[in-house]
This record gives C-alpha cells, sequence and structure tokens, in this order.
C-alpha cells in the first residue's frame, strides 16, 4: 500500500495472511499508518513514514482491517487479509469467478454497502452458480 498526494492506494486491498505487506510513503510529507482490526477494534500497528521510506508488516490473522493517517484524518483504505486464494472483487453486476476451487464446504463473506455477509456453499465438481443475494 502507498501514499501519495494524501491518500492511500488502493483504497481496498487483498493481502494473504501470514505474507509480509508492505506501506510505502512516496508523498512528499510525513505520514503515519494505524492499522487496527474493524470488528475487534484491535490494532495492529501505528507507525510514522518519512517520505521515501516504508514499512514491513505481516497480518497473522484473518479480517478486515482499517487503515488510516492519525496526522491527515481525511486518508483511509480497508485491507482484507484472508488466508484462502479464493478472494477477489466483484464486478459491477456483482458477477465473480474463481478457477479451480477443489470441491468441498465453503464459507461465502460478501462485503458491500458496508454490509458484511456470511453464508456456507458447497462446491461440487464442474462448473458452479451460487447466488449470494438474498
Amino acid at each position: 500500500m502507498d501514499q501519495v498526494a494524501l491518500t492511500f492506494t488502493p483504497d481496498l486491498m487483498f493481502v494473504r495472511t501470514g505474507e509480509p505487506v508492505e506501506f510505502r510513503n512516496s508523498d512528499d510529507t510525513l505520514h503515519n499508518v494505524h492499522v487496527g482490526n474493524s470488528d475487534t477494534k484491535e490494532s495492529a500497528f501505528n507507525v510514522a513514514i518519512p517520505t521515501g521510506e516504508k514499512y514491513t508488516f505481516t497480518f497473522s490473522k484473518d479480517g478486515f482491517y482499517h487503515v488510516g493517517c492519525d496526522i491527515h484524518p481525511a486518508m483511509s483504505a480497508e485491507i482484507l487479509a484472508v488466508s484462502t486464494p479464493f478472494a477477489t472483487v466483484a464486478a459491477g453486476d456483482g458477477s465473480f469467478a474463481f478457477d479451480d476451487v477443489p470441491p468441498g464446504p465453503y464459507v461465502a463473506r460478501t462485503y458491500a454497502g458496508g454490509v458484511k455477509a456470511e453464508r456456507g456453499v458447497e462446491i461440487k465438481a464442474g462448473a458452479n452458480t451460487i447466488a449470494l443475494a438474498p
């Protein structure tokens, strides 16, 4: 994740739990990165990152994390840390696709318009179509 023109970019980032993530400051001003779990409100870290510097962090727990800059309160982003390779952003019509998902039971988690939901799904061999909307 980078800080450019008083903005975190990207504004939503998927990261793999257990793998390092780099946070950079490519802006011409000092920023800090304050990251906390959105559900538990537990702080993950809060560090100052001078211009041109970086900080590396490894998320140990799956979940949504809010990213902010205490120096510039209008700056914010979201991170979703997941231990599965099956995470994506849906298309404008809500559709999404994954290739090579092994058959079995899964929990589908969705986040749209600030609302989080989850539902059990069963994936069978071959093509599968699931509807996550109520």
